[in-house]
């Protein structure tokens, strides 16, 4: 971008910037680029008085997502490029992730400080849909490298800076994966930058694709070693490298994510069924006899750990991931990731943590979770369902063997409150109403039945040679 009178362009911009605030009419419109971002913008519903981008990583997790990015091995490449440059020119280097979240920045110690006041820093958000026009956000929403001057941010607060960037596409996926971007004060940022930045980016797509042929052919040998097992060779990202000579698969084998599990089984676009078998550093696609998916069983009622079976193993399970198992099971239809958040959040949900405990939880359970929703794809056998099926029928003795204690009691989950809460209710009416001394007393054993004033005088009521009498009169004066 070139512009012989800036200071014309600049006046240019406020009164179309003032008339966007003022929701008038543009007396003349930024150039085509950022006219199309500003549409979008405002669509996204940006606050043009906003005064810095949101920070929805917690900086406790920026280490982890660092290290799994595939930009990290290329940091000293482009620190040795640009991030000189941006120390002494009185910039700053950001480097991001494919969704505009902040990941690595260097550059003048000054500027670092000026740009923690907006944001601009490691965690925070720097889409279009989260900031408007800004050179990051806008980079990866076009997929082109641009120059983003002073009032052509959406956010007046941005005004007094400008920026260029790039996006950075894998060779391996086909994603765009990142964006490097420097930025700067407005006057002092010269719009050339930005032809630097997109050689930049080029230069780590190239050195991305280097190192992509380099896996290829070393996966590539270990799979012709090995001709017993014949198959198509996949790299991790689904692309086609060996065993398809007539092209039937084309370039790709779509995957929903990547997966660390044995045993998938996949439809290709011909109709037949292929096993998805993990090899080396890829995947190996074998012809396949369809077969049942295996039973996935839920143990979540009562004080013990919470546990998964799936097929033939045991998994113990973190609360939190039994958590979104049952919200899974609670809605077979599916939910996205903002409505996990939100069911076990409530306001505070943020999906981005979601999604990191769902590829967790798949790399245990693997195809059994789907993706858009989620959603559990097996078929499903857990104790607190079971025991809502019960209800119905009002059989005291059933439901009290079938009760070991609450769903999930350490749980603050706002939905599963609400299922423990509805699932004990009904429970200990169905008791109170038609249960026996025995169905009582195997209540009683519950974390909720020990105290339950109720309860324990029907059971005081025995004779009092029956010892069920003596204990509960015991703990009703305790």
């Amino acid at each position: 971008m070139s512009y012989p009178h800036l200071d014309a362009y600049s006046r240019l911009l406020r009164g179309a910037y003032e008339a966007v605030a003022a929701g008038q009419s543009w007396p003349h419109a930024p150039r085509r680029l950022i006219k199309a971002s500003w549409l979008r913008s405002l669509d996204a519903g940006i606050d043009l008085e906003g005064t810095s981008a949101p920070l929805v990583i917690d900086p406790s997790h920026i280490r982890d997502l660092r290290d799994d990015h595939p930009l990290r091995p290329l940091l000293p490449l482009l620190a040795q490029t640009l991030a000189g440059l941006a120390d002494a020119s009185g910039h700053v280097m950001i480097v991001t992730d494919g969704d505009g979240h902040v990941l690595w920045r260097e550059g003048n110690h000054t500027t670092l400080s000026r740009a923690d006041g907006i944001g601009l820093a490691d965690g925070h958000q720097w889409s279009e849909q989260h900031v408007g026009t800004n050179g990051i956000g806008t980079a990866l929403a076009t997929g082109r490298p641009v120059h983003v001057f002073s009032e052509e941010h959406l956010m007046r607060v941005l005004h007094v800076w400008s920026c260029s960037a790039a996006p950075i596409t894998d060779p391996d996926s086909g994603r765009v994966i990142g964006c490097v971007d420097i930025s700067g004060t407005s006057r002092s940022l010269h719009p050339a930058t930005v032809a630097l930045v997109a050689t930049t980016a080029k230069l780590a797509e190239t050195q991305l694709a280097l190192r992509m042929h380099e896996r290829d052919e070393r996966l590539r040998r270990r799979y012709e070693s090995l001709r017993s097992r014949p198959g198509v060779l996949l790299s991790a990202t689904g692309r086609v490298i060996s065993g398809d000579p007539a092209g039937d698969l084309g370039e790709r084998v779509h995957l929903d994510e990547r997966t660390h599990f044995a045993g998938r089984r996949m439809i290709l676009r011909d109709g037949s069924v292929a096993l998805l078998e993990p090899f080396s550093d890829g995947y190996l696609l074998r012809p396949a006899l369809p077969t049942a998916p295996p039973l996935l069983t839920l143990s979540f009622l009562g004080e013990r750990p919470p546990s998964a079976s799936y097929g033939d193993r045991d998994r113990p399970l973190s609360l939190r991931h039994a958590e979104i198992l049952t919200l899974l099971a609670l809605h077979p239809h599916g939910l996205t990731a903002e409505q996990l958040s939100f069911h076990l959040y409530g306001d505070d949900g943020n999906p981005v943590t979601i999604r990191a405990e769902i590829h967790r939880l798949r790399a245990q359970l693997g195809d059994a979770i789907a993706a858009k929703p989620y959603r559990l794809t097996c078929p499903v056998e857990a104790d607190f369902l079971a025991l809502r099926r019960m209800l119905p029928a009002g059989d005291p003795a059933s439901l009290a063997r079938s009760y070991p204690g609450p769903l999930l009691p350490r749980s603050e989950s706002p939905e599963i409150r609400r299922e423990r809460d509805e699932l004990e209710a009904q429970v200990r009416a169905c008791l109170l109403r038609h249960g026996t001394p025995e169905d009582l007393w195997t209540y009683a054993q519950t974390c909720n039945g020990r105290d339950d004033y109720e309860i324990l005088e029907r059971l005081a009521a025995l004779p009092p040679t029956d010892p069920r009498s003596a204990a509960a009169r015991s703990r009703l004066l305790s």
